[in-house]
């Protein structure tokens, strides 16, 4: 029988985070299929204004399911400390009070997004040709967030545990449902552009469903009795503490990127179309450096439970150099590449499209380098319990998006898009490395210098 769960408190400490984050690479691969596919489909069949339209839109899709889903990992992060110091029942409760604050958040957020969309909207400075598409879209996806959070809750439950493959089996069944439906809405049913959103939500309903049946079936630890709702002030404090922060440091980051959206929005839409593609590819390209911050912070969260300090040091310095090496190689990948890949995404033959989407990723990805360090900072304090030094980065890359908008994109124009954020991850890395470091529970850990001579 085949083991699923990674033990990631014993053993060598690189092998068992490459075991773990493999699969979540794959399920990040496919997850972001779905807006990917959405993006190819509509762009190759209905055109660059409706490529725009979501490309417009795609900014609050960010700032409300991204709040939703920051508070998601949040709350797995207390399960997996749970898991790691071995206590059952507290697990338990972590996992009642989750499902508890899960209903309540994307209940709230389904009712702001239902009466702030379209004001919001116009607030982007959306297109007046493209607005009535960009809000077909975005109505259906953000009016059942909650199967979103569902879907990323159930799986961070999973991996809290180190089961990061039966969530990958559930993301690829999902992603092909995601595929055909999209082709079928679109090209057969003539839905537009809110066929692509209608496929995106029952898709991932299908994997909500066959999540909460394997935990059912197979992962009893994870299933609260009516006793463990009980609970308890201390336990909540902890858990919406964790969430909240998650959920905010997302979601002021996502502020950053809507502040970002009204720049590019006044700049027309191709360049809009240019841009949603190369944020496309982007996404896939940052994929193995976010993969391996994601599984730091599990392996994290776990050694901090069995307070193994001396492990999450090793983690964090084998996750920077990962990313080191990939934002290298990514790097040369893209200077040949990226023409070739935005007319492939985005379908389209315009100059104005192909060349700032490629100059976004040529510019861009030597820096990954810098995030793939900053996701490993920032998500380790997450992991030992420092819940608010990463907000301090987010409100960082903020106002650093609302000092390019006012200075420097009217000048520089689509110049100054493509220079904001490489320009302030390194500002962010820098706070949060200093944090890590610095931080009285690893430095306790601090590897001791050899006396001279010895």
């Amino acid at each position: 029988m085949i083991e699923l769960n990674a033990d990631l408190l014993k053993g060598k400490i690189l092998k068992s985070l490459l075991i773990f984050a493999f699969p979540i690479f794959i399920s990040n691969v496919f997850q972001q299929l779905y807006n990917t596919v959405d993006t190819m489909i509509v762009g190759n069949y209905l055109g660059d204004q409706s490529l725009a339209a979501i490309g417009a839109c795609s900014a609050i899709y960010e700032l409300l399911v991204g709040f939703a889903l920051g508070i998601g990992s949040g709350l797995s992060i207390v399960t997996a400390r749970s898991y790691g110091s071995g206590d059952k029942e507290l697990l338990k409760r972590s996992v009642a009070g989750s499902i508890i604050i899960g209903v309540i958040v994307t209940t709230v957020i389904m009712v702001v997004a239902t009466l702030f969309l379209s004001p919001l909207l116009r607030l982007l400075n959306t297109p007046a040709d493209i607005m009535e598409e960009a809000y077909s879209y975005i109505s259906v996806v953000t009016l059942l967030v909650g199967v979103m959070f569902a879907y990323n809750l159930c799986a961070g439950l999973l991996r809290a545990i180190g089961n990061s493959i039966m969530p990958l089996v559930f993301l690829i069944i999902s992603s092909v449902l995601n595929i055909v439906l999209d082709v079928l809405f679109i090209t057969q049913f003539h839905m537009g552009i809110r066929g692509a959103a209608v496929a995106t939500v029952i898709s991932q309903c299908v994997s909500v469903v066959l999540c909460i049946i394997y935990i059912i079936k197979k992962c009893p630890i994870l299933l609260p009795k009516k006793k463990h709702f009980n609970v308890g002030k201390a336990l909540y404090i902890e858990l919406i503490g964790q969430g909240l922060s998650s959920g905010f440091m997302v979601s002021i980051v996502s502020m950053g990127t809507v502040i970002l959206q009204t720049a590019i929005n006044g700049l027309g839409y191709l360049v809009i179309a240019g841009h949603v593609s190369a944020r496309k590819l982007n996404s896939f390209c940052i994929m193995p450096i976010t993969t391996m911050a994601l599984a730091t912070s599990t392996f994290v969260s776990q050694n901090k439970g069995a307070d193994q300090g001396d492990r999450i040091r090793k983690a964090v310095k084998y996750g920077n150099i990962f990313s080191l090496c990939w934002g290298a190689c990514i790097s040369l990948i893209l200077l040949v590449a990226a023409p070739m890949l935005v007319r492939l995404l985005s379908g389209s033959s315009e100059a104005v499209v192909i060349d700032n989407g490629s100059a976004y990723l040529r510019i861009n990805s030597p820096f990954y380098m810098v995030l793939g360090m900053l996701f490993n900072f920032r998500y380790s304090l997450q992991g030992i319990g420092r819940k608010f030094v990463p907000l301090i980065s987010s409100i960082i890359e903020l106002i650093g998006k609302i000092v390019f908008v006012a200075i420097f994109i009217p000048s520089l124009h689509y110049m100054g898009v493509i220079l904001c954020e490489p320009i302030i991850w390194c500002f962010m890395c820098t706070q949060l490395a200093y944090s890590f470091y610095h931080n009285d529970y690893i430095r306790r850990y601090k590897p001791k210098r050899k006396e001279a001579g010895r």
